[in-house]
């Protein structure tokens, strides 16, 4: 038996929806009273939420439990319970209750029950919970009190797609869709706590909807009619849900930012097939053209994965003609990574590192040049930032543009506050610009040809 821990740390790894679990389990640790310390080795609880995507993530789990125990013993003379969440705990469970020295074991669907686990803990040693209910950790969690100038909001979990890949089916479980007043009342909340913007967040965001059928785009007007959000933004999207409906929102929507983060993972065609993407290269980049001409000056962004089992040059080559024909402003790429127990893991043809390592660099640098470019347009434009952060140097504060590039500039104001800026320099991963005094903040002025 230990006593109940009195202060907390989580460390969230991995995607965006992480970022909100994290957030929301520390919520849960602070509605019991619970402190939150300012770093693991000083809390009592340390919540390691995880993520399972990429390759070696267990083994990872198992050097961060023994780094934090460790130095917590060496600079407090003492260990602190451990909890492990998200979808690493949801896969390898069992496994890391039987391997490692830790205390709590919760899956992503079931972090709602932590502060129970925790006394249970305390009490009786480890406690697991890995069920996966479709969507009853809402209703339990805390009301949000407290939020940045910008917020994560998830409206939807799971996944129906089964890219061959991709383990978020088997840790997320099947799509599921927050109901809209739900959705709706914690917008509410996170503006009155501080959130200028909101990003709604689902494994397929754009597959949300509701019995009464009022799909992604719905729910983006509903949120436009709230006082004070200034603006909206959504990920991450699969192609297939890219509905007539949301399209059309970002050219009737003012608070929805320019800004689409839509995943291809590949242009060949037979890659595509055999990773189950369920959408060719021509039906992406349709959607891409419907999606610019109802917003020509939007900021394109999209994730892909090189060295899938069987790829070969002239597939390759093929991904690097779509980057061509795209221009994204920025994107996301991985060397594939074999999951246990997907499908992709047990196909033939595996490409060698080497291989990966020489296809990720061409395609990076692609994408980098394009990023480059497109940050450069914006050289003697204006736009409005958000401002997020204090920058690195005295005076100097960072902010958002409406299409997510970071702009650092000198100014007065404060955090949270929109603040119109002239873009002056352009860098390769992000903007300087000058505060214009005279210009009120509007969303958004910059044209990007």
């Amino acid at each position: 038996m230990t006593s109940a821990p009195k202060t907390y740390h989580v460390k969230s790894f991995g995607c965006q929806m992480n970022v909100y679990d994290g957030e929301r389990m520390a919520e849960l640790m602070a509605a019991q009273g619970m402190t939150a310390a300012a770093d693991a080795e000083s809390a009592d609880l340390v919540v390691l939420n995880t993520c399972h995507i990429r390759e070696k993530a267990t083994e990872k789990v198992y050097s961060e439990i023994g780094r934090v125990r460790k130095a917590a013993a060496e600079e407090h003379g003492k260990a602190p319970m451990v909890a492990v969440a998200g979808c690493v705990a949801q896969a390898e469970g069992e496994e890391i209750a039987r391997r490692a020295k830790v205390d709590v074991v919760v899956g992503p669907q079931a972090y709602h029950n932590l502060p129970d686990l925790v006394a249970q803990a305390s009490a009786r040693g480890l406690a697991l919970d890995t069920d996966m209910p479709a969507i009853a950790k809402f209703g339990a969690l805390p009301a949000r009190r407290k939020a940045g100038p910008t917020a994560f909001l998830t409206v939807q979990e799971g996944c129906d797609k089964f890219c061959t890949y991709c383990v978020v089916p088997y840790t997320r479980g099947a799509e599921v869709s927050r109901p809209f007043d739900a959705i709706v009342d914690e917008a509410k909340a996170l503006v009155d706590a501080g959130a200028k913007e909101i990003t709604l967040l689902g494994q397929n965001v754009n597959a949300w909807d509701d019995d009464a059928g009022t799909g992604l785009h719905g729910l983006i007007a509903a949120l436009d009619r709230i006082d004070g959000l200034h603006r909206i933004r959504y990920t991450t999207s699969h192609p297939n849900d890219m509905k007539e409906g949301l399209i059309r929102a970002h050219a009737e929507v003012e608070k929805l930012m320019p800004f689409l983060h839509l995943p291809v993972q590949s242009g060949s065609d037979r890659v595509l097939k055999a990773m189950n993407r369920s959408h060719s290269r021509d039906s992406y980049l349709r959607i891409l053209d419907r999606v610019r001409a109802a917003r020509p000056d939007i900021a394109l962004s999209g994730d892909f994965i090189v060295g899938f089992p069987g790829e070969t040059e002239d597939e390759f080559a093929d991904t690097l003609s779509l980057v061509d024909a795209v221009g994204y402003a920025q994107c996301f790429s991985f060397k594939y990574s074999p999951r246990p127990g997907t499908p992709a893991a047990e196909m033939d043809g595996f490409i060698t590192p080497q291989v990966m390592d020489e296809r990720l660099k061409r395609l990076q640098d692609a994408l980098n040049r394009d990023q480059a470019a497109f940050n450069a347009a914006t050289v003697g434009k204006s736009c409005t930032v958000l401002i997020e952060r204090p920058g690195r140097k005295p005076g100097q504060m960072l902010g958002k543009s409406p299409w997510l590039q970071s702009v650092h500039l000198e100014t007065a104001a404060a955090i949270g506050d929109l603040v119109e800026v002239e873009i002056v320099q352009a860098g390769p991963n992000s903007l300087a610009g000058i505060e214009r005094i005279d210009a009120a903040a509007s969303e958004p002025q910059l044209s990007i040809s």
